[in-house]
């Protein structure tokens, strides 16, 4: 129970931070080209995390599964981070805000024929529960202009899909690697994938910009909190969580984003909010209650 509830606890903490993440990174995006910023996140949290590994006399460099390591950094932290980038900017941040929460759907059903991990009706309903509550916390996307959005859409989809794989793969190679490991390297390797990205964009901003106090604390606080912290959090809770417990944690980043935008952004909070909140609770719940209840 200690190993679950401790997992929990990890998965909760990483959602919150990606939730308000874009109360922060709005103001570096307002600056910094998207890619740029992604490669100087990854930078950041790669000398960070290679520092603490280097302190604890972690491993350096993987010796086994060196191919499951090169997916987490080339499948989850490039590809779908990158997808995500491209879906939100040919589509809308609303439509990548439904289509990205499909990513638990997907981490379950990978977790079904690559860990062979059992889902049960419970966990089912749990799943639809919370992913109906993120629908009325963010809203049906209507119809107009969804034609001409199709590209983005299935970038968004993508973005969904590779995130619910990385995921499974990170949980398979946490028998072998700590989750502290596992993100250094998945990290690493998505900082050198990024780096070519940066030369797209050299003519977007000034290199200057960055040396302005609020770019660069939102540059750091991205880097440090939203990404290593983040990242080595999920990753830890993926190891002491079954994946379809696991997942459903993903569906809190709208209710702290919202939540956030309302306290530092002074936005409204509608009555669907307090509604799709309440929903993915009790999903989040329902499930953890059978958790806790086998053991």
């Amino acid at each position: 129970m200690k190993g679950i509830f401790g997992g929990a606890l990890y998965l909760s903490l990483a959602s919150s931070i990606w939730g308000g993440m874009y109360v922060v990174s709005k103001y570096a995006l307002d600056t910094i080209p998207p890619f740029t910023l992604l490669f100087l996140r990854y930078l950041i949290a790669s000398f960070l995390l290679g520092w603490i590994c280097w302190l604890k006399k972690e491993e350096l460099v993987p010796t086994r599964e060196r191919g499951l390591i090169f997916q987490v950094g080339f499948v989850g932290y490039f590809l779908s981070i990158a997808a995500q980038f491209v879906g939100t900017k040919l589509s809308s941040a609303h439509m990548g805000a439904v289509i990205t929460t499909l990513s638990p759907v997907f981490l379950s059903a990978f977790a079904v024929f690559i860990l062979k991990e059992k889902i049960t009706v419970r966990q089912v309903a749990s799943i639809a529960i919370a992913l109906a509550g993120v629908l009325v916390v963010v809203g049906m996307p209507g119809l107009q202009g969804e034609k001409s959005a199709l590209a983005g859409n299935l970038f968004l989809l993508v973005a969904a899909l590779f995130w619910g794989y990385y995921s499974v793969i990170s949980r398979k190679v946490s028998a072998v690697y700590s989750p502290l490991q596992i993100t250094t390297w998945g990290i690493v390797i998505a900082t050198v994938l990024t780096f070519p990205c940066i030369f797209f964009e050299l003519s977007e901003w000034s290199a200057g910009d960055l040396f302005t106090l609020p770019i660069l604390l939102s540059v750091l606080y991205i880097g440090i909190i939203s990404t290593a912290l983040a990242f080595f959090s999920w990753n830890k809770g993926l190891a002491l969580v079954p994946s379809h417990q696991a997942g459903l944690f993903f569906f809190l980043q709208p209710v702290v984003g919202t939540l956030l935008g309302w306290f530092f952004l002074h936005e409204h909070l509608s009555r669907s909010f307090f509604i799709g909140s309440l929903l993915i609770i009790a999903g989040v719940y329902y499930n953890m209650k059978q958790t806790a209840t086998n053991e």
